[in-house]
């Protein structure tokens, strides 16, 4: 993930280097109680803890997680649904020995950090359902 922002990325920048303040969103999708979770920072993005891949900077989580994200926002990075109720995604690993302290990480996990975007749009203004309806027979 590049994790510049720019002209010709638009995504914000990740900042490095300090201990970053988290904020407990919520966690689920394992029957440990050390399972995937996610957490608000004071950097304006999401540090995710999940399960490791193969891939540096990769994780997979369960779709759950996304139920717990901050009202209006996003995670800005390319999920990949597995089929089997996790998404893969990438991030800037979490290398800072505070903020990893601050964690509970089972053995089969990490973390990455995310850009937290503003949801601005929330699909088509009109309903599929409603689509070639006319208002006046919907009132009826």
């Amino acid at each position: 993930m590049d994790d510049e922002g720019g002209a010709d990325n638009p995504r914000p920048r990740l900042e490095g280097g300090s201990t970053m303040r988290l904020a407990f969103l919520g966690k689920g999708g394992s029957g440990d109680r050390d399972c995937p979770t996610l957490y608000a920072t004071d950097r304006n993005s999401y540090l995710v803890q999940g399960w490791m891949t193969d891939a540096p900077g990769v994780i997979e989580i369960p779709h759950l997680l996304l139920g717990f994200l901050e009202p209006d926002t996003f995670i800005d990075t390319v999920l990949t649904d597995t089929g089997r109720g996790t998404f893969t995604l990438a991030g800037r690993p979490v290398t800072d020995d505070d903020t990893l302290k601050q964690l509970t990480l089972a053995v089969d996990e990490t973390a990455i950090e995310v850009p937290k975007q503003e949801r601005t749009y929330y699909g088509a203004a009109t309903p599929r359902r409603l689509r070639g309806r006319s208002v006046s027979r919907m009132s009826a």
